[in-house]
């Protein structure tokens, strides 16, 4: 049996302004933009998925549109990437942080760097090296 692939929401402020940051720095397209309620709370959401490709999974700003913007880390995203320097170079340029530099860590066969998008969600960024 294949495993179903996944999604995640990333509750946001600005869902179009976050999915055009996570479209420039980890190249996914937008596939559908919803809006609608739940439980009687108005939302609109962006969903995203690498290249465009529903298959790879999907990566979903989602804002309930009444709420106060998220105040606490409600979740940390992951991402592995070919090229590390190269992201983080893009995530700079798009508003992005870098929480500290680059490291390696080749114990666990990795370089890491963690990052904050433009409204504080960390990120947790990996480039896998060879042992």
């Amino acid at each position: 049996m294949n495993a179903p692939a996944g999604f995640t929401k990333l509750i946001c402020r600005d869902e179009e302004a976050m999915a055009a940051y996570y479209g420039k720095v980890y190249g996914y397209g937008a596939v559908q933009r919803v809006s609608g309620t739940s439980d009687g709370e108005p939302f609109r959401e962006v969903i995203l998925a690498p290249g465009g490709d529903w298959t790879k999974g999907s990566l979903v700003m989602f804002n309930f549109i009444e709420r106060d913007a998220p105040r606490d880390q409600q979740v940390i995203l992951g991402f592995i990437v070919d090229d590390i320097d190269a992201l983080a170079e893009r995530i700079t340029a798009n508003g992005g942080k870098l929480v500290g530099p680059i490291r390696d860590e080749g114990e666990h066969g990795v370089r890491v760097v963690f990052s904050t998008d433009p409204e504080g969600a960390l990120c947790e960024n990996v480039q896998m090296i060879a042992h």
